[in-house]
């Protein structure tokens, strides 16, 4: 029967001989390249989303993922708008937590950023929440093709 060992330092775990050396385990440049251009199709999908939020409305993390077709990936939407290169111009502001709030801490600058933002637009903004409106369905906000 097969013995199960550790490498020590790393999460690896495998059933075989023990190894007389722990050799580094990485993934293979093919396979790393393969991730990333994945991230960035997912990144590039999520970034079109933002842009097309009319001003004035709002969207919450987990609808612009699944417009973006990424359900499940709230996170994702995060963290794509937390590394989009500032010459995009995304309208990061119009996106919100579930149930409308604001994700950032309050007293943070970002958080009062948001906030201000918003008022701008004409959302009112109360504690860091949005009232007097339900989270619009992005179906009906967005752009379908033949609506001209």
């Amino acid at each position: 029967m097969p013995q199960a060992w550790y490498v020590p330092g790393s999460n690896v775990c495998a059933f075989g001989p023990p190894l007389k050396q722990a050799r580094k385990w990485s993934y293979p440049r093919a396979a790393l390249a393969y991730h990333s251009r994945m991230r960035t199709e997912a990144f590039e999908l999520i970034w079109r989303t933002v842009v097309a939020i009319p001003r004035g409305e709002i969207a919450t993390y987990g609808g612009i993922a699944r417009r973006a077709g990424l359900p499940g990936r709230a996170r994702m939407v995060g963290h794509a708008l937390k590394v989009a290169p500032p010459q995009l111009a995304l309208p990061w502001h119009r996106v919100l937590s579930a149930g409308g709030r604001i994700a950032f801490p309050r007293g943070s600058r970002l958080y009062a950023e948001q906030a201000r933002r918003l008022r701008a637009e004409g959302v009112d903004v109360v504690h860091g929440r949005v009232v007097g409106r339900a989270a619009p369905d992005l179906d009906e906000l967005l752009w379908k093709p033949g609506s001209l």
